[in-house]
């Protein structure tokens, strides 16, 4: 495959979103940027989720990646967790939306399975597969290992799909 790619990997969270940006060229995964967006100290969830839109809108006009990312949500047994976690994926959504940077969700087994093998992977387990995909030498926040994750499973997926011959 020719040509490139980049895209926006994310892994949103009430108190903290991972984000990491993955370059394909020619077949070949390279880190551009990764990182962890911690808005749990700045009060209410407003504030934090107007903190994400922003932070996302500042790396999507920055790195400008043709396309973004994410999980996914999984059913939780606790009902208020996994509505200010769909809050804040509707942040990151929204920035990706007004950027005009089309959103893509994974299962978080498909994801696993992308980089491990296996969809029960451990955290652990993916961010070692993460580091090895794309030579990190430094260690990162396991809330960007998750996101870079996705990211790489995209960028799978849409090879898979050209291959395919799907658009």
């Amino acid at each position: 495959m020719s040509g490139s790619c980049c895209v926006l990997g994310l892994d949103p969270g009430s108190r903290n979103t991972g984000f990491g940006i993955v370059r394909e060229e020619s077949g070949v995964l390279s880190l551009v940027d990764a990182g962890v967006i911690r808005v749990e100290r700045l009060g209410d969830m407003d504030v934090r989720l107007g903190a994400i839109y922003e932070a996302l809108a500042e790396l999507l006009s920055r790195h400008k990646p043709g396309e973004a990312a994410l999980e996914d949500v999984f059913v939780s047994r606790n009902p208020a967790s996994a509505l200010k976690l769909g809050q804040a994926r509707g942040a990151a959504m929204a920035a990706c939306a007004v950027a005009g940077v089309r959103v893509h969700a994974y299962e978080p087994s498909l994801v696993k399975k992308s980089l491990v093998g296996t969809g029960r992977a451990e955290k652990t387990q993916v961010a070692f597969m993460v580091a090895q995909v794309l030579g990190c030498r430094k260690p990162l926040a396991v809330d960007a290992t998750d996101a870079l994750a996705v990211a790489v499973c995209h960028l799978n997926q849409r090879r898979f799909r050209r291959l395919a011959g799907e658009p």
